[in-house]
């Protein structure tokens, strides 16, 4: 099935886990892709795994300026943007009496404000039947201990997909969000920190919390990507769990 053919695609935070395997899957179904990320080391392997219809690009989620060279590249090599899946963004574990201003600042910055103006800069490019793709997080509907400045603002992104939905429908662009519960094969824990001994005993105990009793993979919350970026044609507004019913039973 070859879905994205002569489709193009910006995945931010798209050189590991959930944005890779987008970025994958968009690639294999026909997709043109430009992917992000700020590591140099997983920039190069991701590169060398999607090939040829890649492009990947150094940005900042968080760095306005970083956004108009992203936009800049976006019209130099595509000239038009089909699928915006903004994917960048992590939580850090700090209790609410520990909080500093630049922790809280760092999660609203990563996860409210980057998403908010990358979609403003790449919206130009965007034409009637495109779609938005927010990554959104369990956090934001259900309280998870330490995470409260990370659940903020993707309660503030899950406002931000009604929002934008509403505002872009007169130009006949979709915007929509993916909810992934715990999810596998990622390296989420290891960026805020996690000692792996614990990032172990973590998974464990989240896969338990879990009605399906496991983690996700990060396969699967592609999948639902790519459902909302180009089948789900009469969807707006909606934020799609894949939590194996976390946030549902």
């Amino acid at each position: 099935m070859n879905r994205f053919e002569g489709k193009t695609a910006l995945i931010t935070g798209g050189t590991a886990g959930i944005g890779l395997a987008t970025a994958r899957l968009f690639i294999h179904e026909g997709a043109r892709v430009i992917v992000t990320g700020r590591n140099a080391e997983t920039m190069k392997a991701a590169q060398a795994e999607l090939g040829e219809n890649a492009i990947v690009v150094r940005s900042d989620a968080t760095s306005l300026p970083d956004m108009d060279a992203l936009a800049a590249k976006v019209k130099e090599t595509f000239g038009k943007l089909d699928v915006l899946f903004v994917n960048a963004g992590y939580g850090q574990f700090v209790p609410f009496e520990a909080m500093t201003e630049a922790i809280y600042d760092e999660m609203l910055n990563l996860n409210a404000k980057g998403p908010y103006f990358i979609v403003q800069k790449l919206v130009p490019f965007m034409s009637e039947g495109s779609s938005v793709i927010f990554t959104t997080s369990l956090a934001n509907m259900k309280a998870v201990p330490a995470l409260s400045a990370y659940g903020a603002a993707k309660a503030a992104l899950r406002s931000m997909t009604r929002s934008l939905a509403s505002e872009l429908l007169p130009r006949g662009i979709r915007v929509n969000a993916v909810n992934p519960g715990p999810i596998g094969e990622t390296d989420i824990l290891q960026k805020v920190g996690m000692p792996e001994e614990a990032k172990d005993q973590v998974y464990v105990q989240m896969a338990q919390s879990v009605p399906m009793k496991r983690l996700g993979t990060p396969g699967e919350i592609a999948k639902a990507v790519a459902f909302l970026a180009i089948d789900a044609t009469f969807t707006t507004g909606f934020e799609l769990p894949v939590d194996g019913g976390w946030s549902q039973l």
